[in-house]
C-alpha cells in the first residue's frame, strides 16, 4: 500500500514538473515572438520615419530646451499668459466632468443591464456587453474626428467621444462591481414585492455606491488628459491652445510653456483631490463595514 501511494505520487509529482516546463517553454516562445515583433515593427518605423528615429535621437531634447529658453527669457510675460490659458482650462475641465457625469449615469444603466442575477432581461446581457465592449475600443479621437466632421469644431464633440468611451470603461468595472454585490438583500426585497427599480436602489446602491463614485473620479482624470488631448484635433479647450502656440513655433514658445504649466498643475491638483476622496471612500466604506 506504501509503495503505490509512493508511486502514485512519484506521478504526479513527474506530470507537474511536465506541465511545469512547458508552460515554461510556451512562456519563452510567446517572449521571443513578442521581441521578434517588437523588432520588426521598430524597424519598418523607423525605414517609414521622414528623419530616422536613431539618427535623430540625439536631437531629442532640443524642442524642449528652445521652449525653455524662449518662456525664461521672456519670464516676464508668464503671468499674462497663464490669465490668457486659464478660460480654456475651465473649457477643458468642463468638457471632463460634463462627459464624466453622462459616461457614468450611462454606465450605471448598462452595468446593471449586463450583470448576472441582475439584469431583468438575462437574454440580453451579451447584447449590453458587446455594446460596452463597442464603446470601449473606439479610441475618443477617432469618434471625435468624425463628430467635428459632422458637428464642427468646438467642445461639444469632445464631449459627446468622451462620454462614449466612458460609458464603455465606467460600464466594465461598475458592473464587476455589481457582480460582487450580496445578493440576499435583494432576494428579501424580492421577496415582500418589490419592483426592480427598488430593488437595485435600496439594496444595491448602498453596497456599490462608495466603488462606483471612486472609479467615476479615476475616469475623471483621464477625461481632463482626454479632453486636452482632443484639443490638438480642433475640438477645444487647452489643448486647441497649447496646438496654436507650437504651431506657431519661435515667438510663441512662452505661451506654449504657460499652457504646459497650467495644464500640469490642474492635472497635479485633479489627481491628489481625487485621490483623497477616493481613500476617503475606500477606508470610510470599510470601516463601516467592520463597524
Amino acid at each position: 500500500m506504501t509503495d503505490m501511494n509512493a508511486t502514485s505520487l512519484d506521478v504526479t509529482r513527474d506530470h507537474y514538473l511536465a506541465l511545469t516546463r512547458q508552460r515554461r517553454l510556451y512562456g519563452g516562445l510567446m517572449l521571443l515572438v513578442f521581441v521578434l515583433l517588437l523588432a520588426s515593427g521598430f524597424g519598418i518605423a523607423n525605414e517609414r520615419n521622414a528623419g530616422g528615429f536613431l539618427p535623430g535621437l540625439p536631437q531629442i531634447f532640443d524642442f524642449p530646451a528652445e521652449v525653455v529658453q524662449e518662456a525664461w527669457e521672456k519670464r516676464a510675460n508668464m503671468p499674462d499668459h497663464l490669465a490668457n490659458a486659464f478660460p480654456a482650462l475651465i473649457e477643458t475641465i468642463n468638457i471632463a466632468a460634463i462627459a464624466t457625469l453622462t459616461g457614468g449615469f450611462g454606465a450605471v444603466v448598462l452595468s446593471l443591464l449586463s450583470t448576472r442575477g441582475l439584469a431583468p432581461w438575462p437574454r440580453l446581457i451579451p447584447v449590453f456587453r458587446r455594446i460596452m465592449d463597442l464603446m470601449r475600443a473606439i479610441p475618443e479621437i477617432v469618434t471625435a474626428l468624425v463628430l467635428i466632421y459632422v458637428l464642427g469644431g468646438g467642445p461639444v464633440p469632445a464631449a459627446i467621444a468622451i462620454a462614449l468611451h466612458t460609458i464603455g470603461a465606467l460600464g466594465k468595472l461598475f458592473s464587476e462591481v455589481n457582480e460582487n454585490a450580496d445578493l440576499k438583500p435583494l432576494e428579501g426585497l424580492a421577496s415582500v414585492g418589490a419592483t426592480w427599480f427598488q430593488r437595485m436602489v435600496l439594496a444595491l446602491l448602498p453596497q456599490v455606491a462608495p466603488n462606483w463614485f471612486s472609479y467615476a473620479l479615476l475616469r475623471f482624470e483621464i477625461n481632463i488628459r482626454a479632453s486636452a488631448i482632443l484639443g490638438f484635433v480642433g475640438a477645444g479647450g487647452i489643448g486647441y491652445e497649447l496646438k496654436n502656440a507650437i504651431s506657431w513655433g519661435q515667438g510663441k514658445f512662452d505661451e506654449a510653456a504657460a499652457v504646459f504649466i497650467l495644464l500640469f498643475l490642474s492635472i497635479v491638483f485633479f489627481d491628489q483631490l481625487s485621490s483623497v476622496v477616493r481613500n476617503h471612500l475606500t477606508h470610510g466604506s470599510k470601516k463601516g463595514v467592520s463597524q
